[in-house]
C-alpha cells in the first residue's frame, strides 16, 4: 500500500479522481484558518510558532488559511513558519510556488522545536495498514504477491473474534500521531486532523481504491489509483493521550464546522457574490456538512498540551 500510493502520487495528479473538502469550498480553509489563529491566541500568540499542514495537496487549503487570517489576525501570519509535510516530489514542487517561504518535508521528524499547530485534512487514511484475518486455523496476516492476496500466520497477539473477522491495524498512522503528540507535549501546541472512519474501532475490511473517480479493485495496476483505508480515531486517541497529551472527538464534521461559523461565513460571502455564486457556496458547504454527504463520514479529531483549555469547536 505504501509503495502503491507513493508511485501514485509521485505520477498522478490525485484531484483528477476525487475532490477534498479544501477544493469544494473555499470556506473550508478559511474555518480552519480561523481555528488555528484562535489556537495561535490561547497559546499566548507566541512571537515564533510553527503551522504544520501534513498532506497540503495543491496548498488549497493553507492557500485559503492564510488568506483569511491576514486580513482577520495579521499578527499570526508574521508569527509563524510555515511546514509542509508532502513525499511526492512532483506536488513538493508546486507547493513552493504556491507557498512561497514554506519549507517543505518528507517527515514530521524533520519539523523543528517550537509550539505546534498542525492541521491534516485526508491525510491518515492514506497511510499503509495491516490487515488480520480470523481463519478456523488461528489469526492470518495478510500480504500481496503477485497481484493477489496471500496469507500468512499472524506473528503478533489478537483478541478473539468470530471467523472470517477482518482486522486493521494502521501503525504508520500510530507513529506519526504519536509523534506529533510527543512535540505537542515538549514545545506545546495543538494537532487538529480531518478523515473518515468510525467514532469507535469496528472490525471490516475498509481497503478501497479510487481511479477515475470510481471505486476500483485495490489490486489491479497499483500505483495507478488512491488506496485509502478507514481512520481508527479510537486507536490512535489512546495512542495521543499515551504521551500526556489531551484528546478530544472524533465528532462529526458537519458538526464541527458549524460550531466554527461555516453556514454564517457561507451567507456572508453570498451576500456579495452573485445569485449563482452564492448557489453553489451554500451547495458546497451542505457537501461538507450534512449526514447524508460528507458531514457525518468525516470526522474531527484534536489532541492539544494539557496546559490549554478545550480547543474551539470541541467541548472538552
Amino acid at each position: 500500500m505504501a509503495r502503491a500510493n507513493a508511485l501514485y502520487y509521485a505520477n498522478h495528479d490525485p484531484f483528477d479522481d476525487f475532490v477534498t473538502s479544501p477544493e469544494i469550498s473555499q470556506v473550508f480553509g478559511e474555518i480552519l484558518g480561523l481555528w488555528a489563529g484562535q489556537v495561535w491566541t490561547m497559546l499566548g500568540a507566541p512571537s515564533h510558532a510553527i503551522l504544520v499542514e501534513a498532506g497540503p495537496g495543491r496548498g488549497t487549503l493553507l492557500i485559503d488559511a492564510l488568506a483569511i487570517l491576514d486580513r482577520a489576525l495579521p499578527a499570526f501570519s508574521s508569527a509563524i513558519s510555515l511546514h509542509l509535510i508532502e513525499t511526492s516530489p512532483r506536488l513538493a514542487a508546486a507547493l513552493q510556488t504556491k507557498l512561497p517561504g514554506a519549507q517543505i518535508h518528507r517527515s514530521f521528524d524533520d519539523i523543528p522545536g517550537g509550539p505546534l499547530i498542525l492541521l491534516a485534512n485526508e491525510f491518515l487514511d492514506a497511510l499503509p495498514i495491516r490487515q488480520f484475518v480470523r481463519r478456523e486455523t488461528g489469526w492470518v496476516e495478510r500480504y500481496v504477491a503477485n497481484g493477489a492476496f496471500v496469507e500468512y500466520m499472524a506473528e503478533i497477539d489478537l483478541p478473539p473474534h468470530p471467523v472470517g473477522t477482518v482486522l486493521e491495524r494502521n501503525e504508520a498512522a500510530a507513529v506519526f500521531v504519536n509523534g506529533v503528540a510527543g512535540h505537542i507535549m515538549r514545545h506545546g501546541g495543538a494537532a487538529l486532523f480531518i478523515d473518515y472512519g468510525p467514532s469507535r474501532s469496528a472490525p471490516g475490511d475498509t481497503l478501497q481504491a479510487i481511479r477515475h473517480g470510481q471505486s476500483a479493485p485495490p489490486l489491479i495496476d497499483p500505483g495507478t489509483a488512491d488506496l485509502t483505508a478507514h481512520v481508527d480515531f479510537e486507536a490512535l486517541g489512546i495512542g495521543a493521550a499515551g504521551t500526556g497529551c489531551v484528546v478530544a472527538g472524533p465528532i462529526a464534521q458537519g458538526a464541527f464546522l458549524a460550531s466554527l461559523g461555516i453556514h454564517e461565513r457561507t451567507a456572508q460571502l453570498g451576500r456579495y457574490g452573485s445569485p449563482d455564486d452564492a448557489f453553489r457556496l451554500l451547495a458546497a458547504t451542505q457537501r461538507l456538512t450534512a449526514p447524508e454527504a460528507m458531514g457525518s463520514l468525516f470526522k474531527a479529531f484534536s489532541f492539544r498540551h494539557p496546559s490549554l483549555p478545550a480547543l474551539p469547536g470541541f467541548s472538552q
